[in-house]
């Protein structure tokens, strides 16, 4: 397969489903390979002190009313599956950020599990992943080498469908996307995919991570940049959307075989313009 592109919803759906299924069908029109969620079960990923902490929030008054509203459970799920197959005709996957998400997003057969970057050293969610089979989505930001090594020694490299280069600000500033660590993953990790997460609001870097010879982008979604939710500031609106996916093929289709060569619509040119 070629060039792979994951439209990530986040938490930019506001725990709205209507919401979600309307960012899903822009990125499906798009053209986009896949959507993706993150799945957390709140009393496992948030202590009982951080949850208690007030946050002023569509929802409430604390962090657990936020971070409760955000949340997706079995008949969202359920309606993403059926909408996403049945509708849209795109696949979906997500990033489980405690065991018990491993679980639950199992029930539902996803191409991949992605480990998100804070997760890159969570040995129980790794584990777990690993227990049921997954081809997995590595995310490198905020991580080391070694840590990422780790990770890989844990689910075994044939495990490993894809590792992501990013950095985790949202949004990234320029100067810290260090997009030249693509080339350098191709070359550390040959038998992966190596890819590009999408932090920053400018369409540039992504088709840029693909002339550098990312295979998958991932970037952020959203209906409205000035909803609530905070990863707004790194999320393309539908119109963006559609200009980035445009561009990443472009590029992708532009960089052709290597192999140099004269088009068969060069031939008259030549032959009108060359002396001998």
């Amino acid at each position: 397969m070629g060039l792979e592109i994951v439209a990530e919803l986040g938490i930019n759906h506001g725990g709205d489903i209507n919401i979600a299924e309307q960012m899903i069908d822009v990125a499906a029109t798009a053209g986009c390979d896949y959507v993706k969620f993150q799945k957390r079960t709140v009393s496992v990923v948030y202590s009982k002190e951080e949850l208690d902490k007030p946050r002023e929030s569509p929802w409430g008054t604390t962090n657990r009313d936020q971070k409760y509203g955000l949340e997706f459970e079995t008949d969202d799920y359920v309606q993403i599956d059926l909408h996403c197959t049945f509708e849209s005709k795109i696949e979906w996957f997500a990033s489980p950020w405690d065991y018990l998400s491993v679980g639950f997003l199992h029930v539902f057969n996803p191409p991949f599990m992605k480990i998100a970057s804070a997760c890159l050293t969570d040995t129980d969610i790794l584990e777990a992943c690993k227990g049921y089979g997954y081809q997995l989505i590595l995310s490198t930001g905020m991580s080391t080498i070694e840590e990422l090594d780790a990770a890989i020694d844990v689910v075994g490299k044939d495990n490993v469908y894809c590792i992501m280069h990013c950095t985790s600000t949202y949004p990234t500033k320029t100067e810290e996307m260090n997009l030249k660590c693509i080339p350098m993953l191709k070359e550390r990790y040959p038998w992966a995919k190596i890819g590009f997460s999408n932090h920053h609001p400018g369409i540039v870097f992504m088709p840029a991570a693909v002339a550098l010879g990312a295979e998958m982008i991932e970037f952020h979604i959203t209906m409205d940049k000035t909803m609530y939710w905070s990863d707004q500031a790194a999320s393309f609106n539908p119109e963006g959307v559609f200009k980035a996916v445009k561009y990443m093929k472009d590029v992708y289709i532009s960089l052709g075989t290597g192999v140099k060569c004269v088009y068969p619509s060069e031939i008259p040119i030549r032959e009108k313009l060359r002396k001998q």
